[in-house]
């Protein structure tokens, strides 16, 4: 969200799963209007939390995914220095068979060598079942605006 924004809109933890609820950030047109909303959403990856707290999840996260007419993508995160997980499949495979758009990011891009982030970004559309997931780094800048390109293409058709 941070990259995104090119300043520190979100609060960031270094304890993963401390976003536990939908917040929302709006990001102001020069006119300071909402030009676009984004929704964070919490995460299953590595969330350091009980499994009652994640459990809850899925009553707040699967509707809003569902329902909310505006949602013109989603982007999901996946750590680039980590094999796909089950919980991102999941929610790939619940996306596609909603009808949602979508775009899969490969985060922390900048911590692999060349020959690793070809190796891992091969390993991981592999194990998602994806053909294209989009490298960035928030440190480096890399992938940010071919990011926002995949936002706003989205945007104008929804």
């Amino acid at each position: 969200m941070n990259a995104l924004a090119g300043e520190k809109a979100a609060k960031v933890s270094s304890t993963p799963g401390r976003t536990r609820a939908i917040n929302f950030f709006a990001m102001l047109d020069g006119g300071q209007r909402p030009q676009l909303v984004f929704a964070d959403l919490p995460g299953y990856g590595y969330a350091k939390i009980s499994k009652s707290i994640s459990a809850e999840w899925p009553k707040f996260i699967e509707p809003y995914l569902a329902d909310r007419e505006t949602l013109a993508l989603c982007v999901c995160l996946v750590d680039s220095n980590v094999p796909a997980q089950e919980r991102d499949r999941q929610l790939i495979d619940y996306l596609r068979s909603a009808g949602r758009d979508f775009a899969v990011v490969a985060t922390k891009i900048d911590r692999l060598s060349g020959n690793e982030r070809t190796r891992n970004m091969t390993a991981l559309k592999k194990g998602l079942e994806l053909d294209e997931i989009l490298p960035v780094s928030a440190k480096t800048g890399l992938g940010i605006n071919e990011l926002w390109t995949r936002i706003e293409a989205a945007g104008h058709t929804a």
